[in-house]
């Protein structure tokens, strides 16, 4: 349980592919990280964030952007020296050991196929809002809608369908895929440029007056709120496999990643909270940005176009979270903690095509027929456990590979990780009890999958009778 993968050499499971084809630049690289980062989430967090604390959400963005900045050095630190798929499953493996790591892994399948499917599944509204603006028309309640939602339907059928387009493109080629995402977080990002010049046009000083209405205490609340618009930065991590020169463009790529999400998130906030009182953003919900923008411009155009980019915004976090499951399910198929068909790559498009499919399938089902928002915060749950072990990972590895090269080394170390590993284990501890309760069950199913099958065909088990031979 405390064997560990070594970092070069690591032996690969019988029937499982050793590496995949080297094609994403670190432009690419970055626009996985913004893509999957600036969702759904900036289009309404403010509405819950701001009546926390006024204006001053400018400041906990910043905060919630320190926070998640300390995690991302950390991860720039161990892809530098880890240049693998699996993300921080691929490191706790190499520095905490096997039993460690398939409980990671067990966060990471949570938080990427929850989050695959419910914002799949919020997909439908931003299509039909979008349809019906432009169109006239809109899909029918029981094609948009699951069985169990508030107001029943037969069949989410847009979530089904973008699921099925994110898997076409993953299976075409891992280099269509990161140029196609470009191309959509470019159209994004100019969208929520847009609304910030237009929204500054209305911009009111006055607005701001009443800054800190709550005080520290409600900057640091709307903090831990906003925090989770920034749990995307780990997908940067899981394309080891095919980024070129790994040990320099994944540093590069996930620091570039969080100074353009931070700084987006900060302008977008600033001019939002410019156009009208901070008391009026409690009830906004989901169209808030383009509520502001009707406001402002008193016509729906600009709401119209802010609301196709979330439709593309949505688009770019599906197809990035499904990327990144389906890599760190390859990952574990090579070391033998998964079946080793989970590795298999389809030697026309160098993809994990059974994997891909398998991910799809899983993935679509919950989407089509289940409403997945009372499982938000175990996405979150994921994401900073996955966090903290890798904080931990950067100290581990250091003590006892200090001579590994790192093509980038976190600075302040020891602080930075130890600063990091508090930052997400206040957030942490601030969920509900109920959710501990879930993951806990979700761990143990981990470790007895581990227990019954996992250990019994480990890659590392060749090597380790390969050693008692000796």
């Amino acid at each position: 349980m405390l064997r560990r993968r070594p970092v070069v050499g690591a032996p690969v499971a019988h029937g499982a592919a050793g590496h995949l084809k080297r094609s994403i630049g670190t432009f690419e690289l970055t626009m996985f990280g913004v893509g999957s980062t600036i969702g759904t989430g900036i289009f309404f967090v403010l509405s819950q964030a701001v009546p926390e604390a006024g204006p001053g959400v400018i400041v906990s963005f910043v905060i919630a952007g320190i926070a998640a900045g300390l995690a991302a050095i950390c991860y720039a630190e161990l892809a530098s020296a880890v240049p693998i798929s699996g993300s921080s499953y691929s490191y706790a493996y190499t520095t905490l050991g096997e039993a460690v790591a398939i409980c990671v892994a067990a966060c990471l399948l949570l938080e990427y196929g929850v989050a695959t499917a419910a914002v799949a599944v919020g997909w439908s509204g931003y299509v039909n809002k979008l349809l019906g603006n432009v169109f006239g028309f809109q899909l029918p309640h029981s094609l948009s809608a699951a069985p169990w939602d508030s107001q029943p339907g037969y069949v989410n059928l847009p979530a089904v369908v973008l699921i099925a387009m994110c898997a076409a493109l993953l299976i075409r080629g891992a280099g269509e895929s990161a140029r196609v995402n470009a191309a959509m977080v470019l159209l994004k990002l100019c969208v929520l440029t847009m609304f910030v010049i237009i929204a500054f046009t209305a911009f009111d000083t006055g607005h701001l007056k009443d800054f800190a209405p709550f005080g520290v205490a409600g900057i640091g609340s709307a903090a831990g709120t906003v925090f989770f618009s920034f749990i995307g930065l780990d997908a940067v991590s899981t394309a080891g496999d095919e980024v070129k020169d790994p040990q320099k463009t994944m540093p590069r790529a996930l620091i570039a990643a969080l100074v353009i999400v931070t700084g987006v998130y900060v302008l977008v906030a600033l001019s939002a909270l410019g156009t009208q009182p901070w008391q009026e953003f409690a009830g906004q919900q989901e169209a808030g940005l383009a509520t502001i923008l009707d406001h402002v411009m008193r016509g729906s155009w600009a709401g119209t176009i802010l609301c196709a980019g979330a439709v593309i915004s949505i688009f770019t976090v599906t197809l990035i979270t499904m990327y990144g499951q389906t890599r760190i399910l390859f990952a574990m198929g090579r070391d033998g903690l998964m079946p080793s068909w989970f590795a298999a790559v389809s030697a026309n498009t160098a993809t994990p095509v059974n994997n891909t499919v398998i991910v799809a399938v899983a993935v679509g089902a919950l989407a089509a027929v289940i409403p997945l928002d009372k499982l938000a915060d175990m996405v979150s749950i994921g994401t900073l456990t996955a966090f903290i072990v890798v904080s931990v990972g950067v100290i581990i590895l250091r003590v006892r590979q200090p001579d590994l090269p790192r093509a980038f080394k976190v600075p302040g170390y020891p602080v930075t990780p130890a600063l990091s590993m508090l930052a997400c284990g206040y957030i942490l501890f601030s969920l509900r009890w109920y959710t501990w309760i879930a993951f806990s069950g979700w761990i143990v199913l981990a470790l007895i999958f581990y227990l019954v099958w996992g250990r019994h065909h480990s890659a590392l088990n060749t090597a380790q009778e390969r050693e008692e031979t000796r």
